[in-house]
């Protein structure tokens, strides 16, 4: 995102999917709540279309207003694999299987790599198969962002909601050699204290698979990444 002279917010978001818990905070997103306020949402094609979709979420009756009436300009842009650069970062874009369509991005400026890959359809009960896509798209990235939703036991009578174990998600950080792997999409029936014995499993678990780091994201963090040059 940047911020011109003017003092009014400019930025882009990077979406998914569409399913409610990804985009339900549009509207209230506090930066584009202003007049001259402008967000480019990126998002997987539709049959529809992304920009008929959004615009059917965000009216009537669903929603008190619609996008036209917020103060500040949200426009959709479709995007399907493949590649595309926004001020000098190349952002790749990547199929995952989730429900419904669903990609991952990852993120590459000044030699730093981020790979998001928020819902991961896990191909079956204790199965680690991962496509050739995600692969692709998580190689040697300096952090994966994952889904890591269930433990075992859960995904027994989950195992087609759409995402995976957090023993998945150490293993597809394994695999593609990345740095840091935050794991992401925590359950919402997991406390504090649930998540931290996650995160300590995944983390020695990480740690004999060759993954130099394994955390547990929470609202609010902020990370730094740096360059190579800096590094």
């Amino acid at each position: 995102m940047t911020q011109p002279r003017d003092g009014t917010f400019s930025g882009i978001a990077l979406v998914s999917h569409l399913h409610w818990d990804h985009v339900q905070g549009l509207p209230f997103f506090q930066p584009v709540l202003a007049p001259g306020a402008r967000l480019d949402v990126f998002g997987p094609a539709q049959a529809q279309g992304l920009t008929q979709a959004m615009r059917t979420f965000l009216s009537p009756p669903y929603f008190p207003i619609a996008v036209d009436d917020l103060p500040g300009t949200i426009e959709f842009n479709d995007v399907v694999p493949g590649s595309f650069t926004i001020d000098g970062a190349e952002i790749v874009v990547a199929d995952v299987p989730h429900v419904g369509p669903t990609v991952g991005y990852r993120v590459t400026r000044d030699g730093v790599s981020v790979a998001y890959v928020s819902d991961h359809q896990q191909p079956g009960c204790m199965q680690m198969d991962v496509t050739d896509a995600v692969l692709e798209l998580c190689d040697g990235v300096d952090l994966l962002i994952h889904d890591a939703q269930y433990t075992d036991d859960e995904f027994v009578t989950r195992d087609n909601w759409g995402h995976c174990t957090v023993g998945y998600a150490v293993n597809v950080a394994a695999r593609c050699g990345v740095k840091r792997l935050a794991l992401f999409h925590h359950d919402p029936l997991h406390d504090d204290e649930k998540l931290d014995d996650l995160w300590k499993t995944a983390s020695r678990a990480g740690a004999e698979a060759g993954v130099p780091e394994v955390f547990a994201a929470y609202e609010g963090m902020s990370l730094s990444l740096a360059p190579p040059t800096a590094r």
